[in-house]
């Protein structure tokens, strides 16, 4: 399920994080494509981790603002994610994750709050158990890793 609603709709909390994913988007590094991504990781501590898009001459070694927000966090040591807000510029279109980030954004938070910001203002709120439902994680494997 999904709603749309203004960034002024929501809590002071949840508005900075979604300007916070704008300003992550201003610093991307889209030289190819052109397309701005910006990421704002919310984590259970109340910290922010901020990521945006960053391409590459050769194509494929790309890393989307999603999983550079992700990576930043666990490499400091933070593994617990309360939300993310996602923001791109495709005028009325909201843009969400691509396959590859909703299994890198399942790996911690199958069912972890998305917030699709556009730069209009407007932000389309839904979740990552709708956009990738039955989700492989690490808690649907009946195998230990360890033994």
């Amino acid at each position: 399920m999904t709603t749309v609603k203004s960034i002024e709709d929501f809590d002071p909390k949840l508005q900075k994080l979604c300007r916070d994913s704008i300003e992550a988007r201003n610093m991307s590094y889209s030289p190819y494509s052109q397309f701005k991504v910006g990421a704002a990781l919310q984590c259970s501590d109340g910290s922010v981790i901020k990521g945006c898009n960053v391409e590459n001459a050769s194509y494929g070694l790309a890393i989307c603002a999603e999983r550079t927000a992700l990576v930043k966090a666990v490499s400091e040591g933070k593994q617990d994610f309360t939300c993310i807000a996602i923001s791109a510029d495709l005028k009325e279109e909201f843009v969400g994750p691509c396959g590859a980030c909703r299994q890198f954004l399942a790996e911690f938070h199958p069912e972890i709050p998305i917030y699709l910001v556009r730069l209009d203002g407007k932000v389309q709120v839904t979740s990552l158990k709708y956009l990738l439902p039955d989700a492989f994680t690490p808690k649907k494997m009946d195998f230990d890793f360890h033994h």
